[in-house]
């Protein structure tokens, strides 16, 4: 299992499936592959721009299909990409992606397939098997990670922006002891305060054309 397969399996598991939007949850899976690219040595971050790692894609660095996709499209030559930009372009579409995978393969043991790319899941359309107790394990325990993630894709408490208010039970991202990830993090979470935004602008301009055509 990958980070984000673990991230997807949580979201399931938790019955937030409809309370989540697909726009954050990619941004977060992007994210989370780009977490697992970073420690499989596949990539690396140069400050803010994602760079390839130390080892080359001919080496096995990563085996799973959408991480080793992932890998390939990492942009090799300068400029190279800043984080959000990947976020945005990686996420893209990035939970059907995942919903196709998890209906289709043994990885996600699912007993029946999951057919629509829709977070409406039944989480007993899982199996219980040992990747999907590895997913619940690390939520369980709180893994920092994982938390993040999911804290960003709407599962749990979120991040604040403003570090002076209070966030609850929230896990302090410096103790992770790895600034790259703690960029990765941020950017994800800086992403998603960004949708959110773009969409509170649609529904203003949805609501006020409404309102233009209730007055004719």
């Amino acid at each position: 299992m990958t980070t984000a397969r673990d991230l997807l399996v949580v979201v399931i598991d938790t019955r937030s499936g409809t309370s989540v939007e697909q726009g954050d949850l990619s941004l977060a899976l992007a994210g989370a592959e780009l977490i697992d690219l970073i420690d499989a040595g596949a990539a690396d971050l140069d400050e803010d721009r994602v760079v390839p790692g130390p080892k080359r894609e001919a080496e096995p660095a990563v085996e799973d299909p959408l991480l080793r996709q992932a890998a390939s499209s990492l942009v090799r030559r300068e400029p190279h990409e800043q984080v959000e930009d990947w976020l945005w372009r990686r996420g893209r579409d990035l939970v059907a992606a995942y919903l196709a995978e998890l209906g289709t393969t043994g990885s996600a043991a699912t007993r029946r397939r999951v057919r629509k790319p829709s977070l409406g899941i039944d989480p007993s359309a899982l199996a219980d098997s040992p990747a999907r107790r590895h997913a619940n394990d690390r939520w369980a325990a709180r893994e920092p990670v994982l938390t993040a993630l999911a804290a960003a894709a709407g599962v749990g408490a979120r991040y604040d922006k403003d570090p002076g208010e209070d966030s609850g039970d929230r896990d302090d991202l410096t103790d992770l002891g790895d600034d790259r990830i703690v960029t990765v993090l941020a950017a994800v979470n800086e992403a998603v305060v960004e949708l959110a935004g773009v969409r509170q602008r649609r529904a203003v301009e949805t609501a006020a054309f409404d309102n233009v055509w209730r007055a004719v």
